[in-house]
């Protein structure tokens, strides 16, 4: 199928800046939507940026003007981009992919999740 890997995670002081990527590979006919997740103990996994093939963007309330979300087509990468950051955006964040794939079992869209890394914010 496919297999996200996700790297880039780690501590950060507060105002700070991190960079996440995530490598899609795998069997897939293309990537469509990606996108970056995060979840805090506790709490719901809520969306923090999508992105579409065309590079047309969208952002959680909590983070918009301070993260960017980007893509390479060509490397099959999604970027994350944390800038001013605040105790509250730690968590473990995710990659999320829509893929188009064919296979004896599957013709059509399935959506794949990377393991997750841990961001955490504090002094």
């Amino acid at each position: 199928q496919v297999q996200l890997v996700e790297s880039g995670g780690g501590l950060v002081q507060p105002g700070g800046s991190l960079s996440l990527s995530c490598a899609a590979s795998g069997a897939f006919i293309s990537l469509n939507r990606m996108a970056w997740y995060r979840q805090a103990p506790g709490n719901q996994r809520e969306v923090v940026a999508t992105i579409t093939r065309a590079g047309v963007t969208n952002y959680g309330d909590s983070v918009k003007g301070r993260f960017t979300i980007s893509r390479d087509n060509a490397k099959n990468t999604v970027y994350l981009q944390m800038n001013s950051l605040k105790p509250e955006d730690t968590a473990v964040y995710y990659c999320n992919a829509e893929a188009s794939v064919s296979t004896r079992q599957v013709l059509g869209v399935l959506y794949y999740w990377g393991q997750g890394t841990q961001v955490t914010v504090s002094s």
